[in-house]
């Protein structure tokens, strides 16, 4: 399933938008793997689960690029440690 998250290269983040605001994930890439430094929603977008689909988005691309996730933020990390579908993904 894939989800409205774009890989915004030029920043070097990923982004969701929602009712005209961008959650966002940094990452820096190296080869095969992606390292989440940081993820920010909005302050009007915490609690609509706007991050949850922003870490949902993410991983979906991961799998389909093949990609490992080293999670540097902690939200990130918490995030993938409570969601054991993708425990696969983790660097």
């Amino acid at each position: 399933m894939m989800s409205d998250v774009r890989d915004n290269t030029e920043q070097d983040r990923y982004e969701l938008e929602q009712d005209g605001m961008i959650a966002f994930a940094d990452y820096r890439r190296s080869g095969n793997s992606v390292r989440i430094s940081h993820v920010e929603a909005p302050i009007p977008l915490r609690g609509t689960g706007a991050a949850d689909r922003l870490m949902r988005g993410i991983t979906d691309i991961a799998r389909r690029d093949g990609l490992t996730i080293f999670p540097l933020c902690s939200y990130a990390a918490a995030w993938m440690r409570r969601h054991k579908e993708v425990q696969d993904l983790l660097g």
